[in-house]
């Protein structure tokens, strides 16, 4: 669901311009793609930081020259203070398809005295613009030691295509290291007291 959002096109560049675009609560950002012309935008700082702490977040842009639908590409942020410095805005259509990666949630607990390993955070997939899923639910109840589920086994949401590599590694489930060693050293001692 894309959020709409108030932009005000730029006519200033370079970093004195963007520092006081930024002392005035505002955030300076470029809107590309399908071929056309970058267009340099600021945006409200407060509300554009709400919105873009949910991943792939799609912004409805109400600019002078019109309406624009645009996907969230890069957020440059400033590694000390924490706050957004540039956005990079790609524009999508309604009934586009994107490959955006999506945030992977595990349920459930795995069997007894194991541990399931997430081996990625995203699954990559290709969705439509407009109905990008806030992440994608993967349940490990009841799993065993030695289960693994890849991007192949996970269910999708509805609409969602797979774009990652079906192989690709999701979880991994084993035995806590406390009791991978204590089986460890009870196939040792049975080693020891068959070979006297």
């Amino acid at each position: 669901m894309a959020e709409k959002i108030a932009a005000e096109a730029r006519t200033t560049f370079g970093k004195g311009a963007a520092r006081k675009l930024r002392a005035s609560g505002r955030i300076p950002a470029v809107v590309y793609g399908h071929g056309t012309d970058p267009v340099h935008i600021s945006l409200p700082a407060h509300e554009t930081g709400l919105i873009i702490r949910r991943a792939n977040s799609v912004l409805d842009l109400d600019l002078a020259g019109g309406a624009l639908m645009a996907l969230v590409k890069d957020v440059q942020r400033d590694p000390v203070r924490q706050i957004i410095e540039h956005l990079d805005l790609i524009i999508v259509r309604t009934g586009e398809q994107v490959e955006v990666d999506v945030p992977i949630l595990l349920e459930g607990e795995s069997a007894p005295g194991t541990v399931a390993t997430l081996d990625t955070q995203t699954l990559l997939l290709k969705v439509l613009a407009t109905a990008i899923p806030q992440h994608v639910i993967v349940s490990v109840q009841g799993l065993e030691d030695g289960a693994h589920i890849t991007a192949a086994d996970v269910e999708l949401p509805e609409g969602a295509e797979l774009a990652a590599d079906p192989e690709l590694l999701i979880i991994g489930v084993q035995l806590e290291a406390a009791e991978e060693s204590l089986e460890n050293e009870a196939a040792a001692s049975e080693t020891v007291s068959s070979a006297s």
